[in-house]
C-alpha cells in the first residue's frame, strides 16, 4: 500500500506537510510532475494541487525530464539533483523519473486553485 509525505506550498510562501496513505495516496499514483490533483487527498477540499516534484526513500530527486518512475543515471551540469561547485563541472547522478510510484516517499505540490493554506486550514487565530 502506498504511503507518502506530501509537502504543499502556496503563493504566500506558507508550507505544510501531510501524511497520506490508503485510498488518498492512490490518487497520486501514476501521476506525473506538472499534473493537477484534487486537494481532498490531503484534507484541502475545494483546492487543486499541482505536482512540482518529489523524492524517493533514499533521497533521490524526481526529474521532470526523465520519463517513467525508474532510476536513471544522468550526466548533469546542474539543475534538480546536482549543484556544480565550479563552471563546467559535470557529475553522473542517479535520479528518479517524473511519475509517482510506490517507491516515492515525498511528493511536493503547490496550491494551483482555491486560495491559501492559511484559509484552508483556518489558521487565522494563530
Amino acid at each position: 500500500m502506498a504511503e507518502f509525505e506530501v509537502v504543499v506550498g502556496d503563493d504566500t510562501g506558507d508550507t505544510r506537510q501531510f501524511d497520506v496513505d490508503g485510498q488518498d495516496a492512490n490518487r497520486f499514483l501514476g501521476r506525473d510532475i506538472g499534473e493537477e490533483v484534487d486537494g481532498g487527498a490531503v484534507g484541502l477540499d475545494g483546492y487543486t494541487l499541482e505536482l512540482t516534484g518529489g523524492s524517493d526513500d533514499a533521497g533521490r530527486p524526481m526529474r521532470e525530464d526523465v520519463a517513467g518512475d525508474e532510476l536513471k543515471e544522468l550526466l548533469l551540469e546542474g539543475g534538480v539533483g546536482y549543484e556544480p561547485a565550479r563552471d563546467g563541472e559535470r557529475k553522473r547522478v542517479t535520479v528518479r523519473g517524473r511519475e509517482i510510484s510506490e517507491s516515492t516517499a515525498q511528493v511536493n505540490a503547490r496550491v494551483a486553485e482555491g486560495g491559501t493554506l492559511a484559509e484552508a486550514l483556518d489558521d487565522s487565530d494563530e
